[in-house]
């Protein structure tokens, strides 16, 4: 089996932007402790703003291995984004690339970072449905995935932006779509409880 290893540049990268990250933004981050220091996890919940991928960077000193949309790649930062260590995915078509590559990082331990919505939220409800993807990494590889949520707005300086990550999320059956419904619902509602 290849080996996958934390890539150099996000190790240098992630604390410089973290901390630059949380002096403009001021984030409250909640129930950090939920995600495992080591072994194989997969991290998921709701996308409003693409700056959702600093939050969770943010929220952990491992190495997020976010799933990405492959038109990242094709820019004059493609190469950036690669050497990050994010997932390249075909979100107008059947990928059947980024859910292998995606497991073997997790047959290797590491965390995988992933918005089953697809794309951010333009204010279309409290939720977009989900795609399969966390649920089916997740059941393939016997991984539990850690559901959080991004409530407020990222205005500089203000506080006005908090994630709140939950228990283990575990797919119990082989009924996938379920367990996606399943997993959605509980997103949806904390999503909407006030006193989250």
């Amino acid at each position: 089996m290849k080996k996958y290893k934390d890539p150099l540049l996000y190790k240098i990268v992630r604390p410089i932007g973290s901390g630059l990250f949380k002096i403009l933004y001021r984030p409250k981050i909640i129930g950090k402790e939920k995600i495992p220091k080591t072994g194989r996890i997969v991290l998921a919940g709701n996308h409003k703003n693409n700056l959702d991928c600093m939050m969770v960077i943010a929220s952990t000193k491992r190495c997020v291995h976010f799933l990405a949309k492959i038109e990242l790649f094709k820019g004059p930062l493609g190469w950036f984004f690669k050497a990050m260590g994010l997932i390249p995915v075909k979100r107008k078509m059947k990928d059947g690339k980024a859910l292998p590559e995606s497991i073997k990082y997790l047959e290797n331990e590491k965390l995988i970072g992933i918005f089953p919505e697809a794309t951010f939220n333009r204010g279309e409800g409290v939720i977009l449905p989900f795609k399969i993807g966390a649920v089916k990494m997740a059941h393939d590889t016997n991984t539990k995935i850690v559901p959080f949520v991004i409530k407020g707005d990222y205005k500089l300086f203000r506080k006005r932006v908090r994630i709140v990550f939950f228990d283990p999320f575990e797919v119990k059956s082989d009924n996938l779509d379920k367990e996606n419904e399943k997993f959605m619902k509980f997103i949806k509602k904390q999503l909407t409880d006030s006193e989250v």
